[in-house]
């Protein structure tokens, strides 16, 4: 009998149609509520991963990366770019729930269902791990919190958390890398847990970088005030990959070509 063929590769309007209904939608402030008191009562190792622009424009091209995203136990909208996306496919976008803003919330929340609350940082260098740690004690009540920075193997972090079975696991690295690690702690860890892919997390607590004004943020041009302060970095980011996002939905928008294989209605 001849061979099993392999799955074809989904093409990369299949993979953001599979993200956008992995994606949860927050429609309210009681509905974020209610996130955030399931969030941090994990019935098991758990991912929270947050969906933007960029990491549709890197699942378009990488689907190893595609793969850890859709993954994520629990997917949210980051970013005013998502929610033009969602417009464009008559969708309605929900709150932004970017992990700047949520991760400080649900690591105070942590503390007081679990006072005793177990927690590990992992990602950035010094002296922002060290600082952002200390941040996340504070939120935190004062409660335990490891920290190692970004540019070590994986194993090293399987083993530390294998040690100190923690909690909570905040991962700053960055695209595509923690979404990795993300998925290879939850299959090794022991207990419930629930992992977080921060980003920039650590650098934005530890004084690294700097939010935008609020003004910035509410009108969804926070990108714009990183680019201004990191050009170089971001160039490829957002000058280049903002229109190429934004000509993908366009696309999307246009064909009206939803792949049969991918489910239209979005997570509840």
């Amino acid at each position: 009998m001849p061979a099993d063929r392999a799955d074809p590769v989904p093409t990369w309007p299949q993979r953001w149609y599979r993200l956008l209904a992995e994606l949860r939608r927050v429609p309210d402030a009681p509905a974020r509520e209610r996130l955030l008191d399931a969030l941090v009562h994990p019935a098991g190792p758990r991912v929270l991963a947050f969906a933007n622009a960029h990491a549709l424009n890197l699942a378009a091209r990488d689907v190893a990366f595609f793969e850890d995203l859709a993954a994520a136990d629990c997917l949210l909208r980051d970013g005013q770019g998502m929610a033009w996306l969602l417009r464009l496919l008559r969708q309605r976008p929900g709150l932004n729930l970017n992990g700047t803003d949520l991760i400080p919330a649900l690591v105070a929340r942590f503390a007081q269902v679990q006072p005793g609350v177990r927690m590990a940082l992992l990602g950035t260098r010094p002296p922002w791990l060290s600082r952002a740690g200390t941040r996340l004690q504070a939120l935190a009540g004062g409660a335990h919190c490891l920290v190692a920075d970004g540019f070590m193997p994986d194993d090293e972090y399987l083993r530390l958390a294998a040690r100190e079975s923690p909690h909570l696991v905040v991962l700053a690295m960055g695209m595509p890398r923690q979404e990795r690690l993300a998925r290879a702690l939850r299959a090794a860890a022991q207990g419930p847990c629930l992992i977080i892919c921060g980003g920039a997390i650590a650098d934005f607590l530890g004084g690294r970088y700097a939010r935008a004004p609020r003004w910035l943020q509410r009108l969804g041009l926070e990108w714009c005030w990183r680019l201004a302060r990191e050009p170089r970095r971001l160039f490829g980011r957002y000058v280049l990959g903002n229109p190429l996002f934004l000509a993908r939905a366009l696309w999307l928008a246009l064909s009206r070509r939803q792949p049969a294989a991918a489910s239209p209605s979005a997570r509840s």
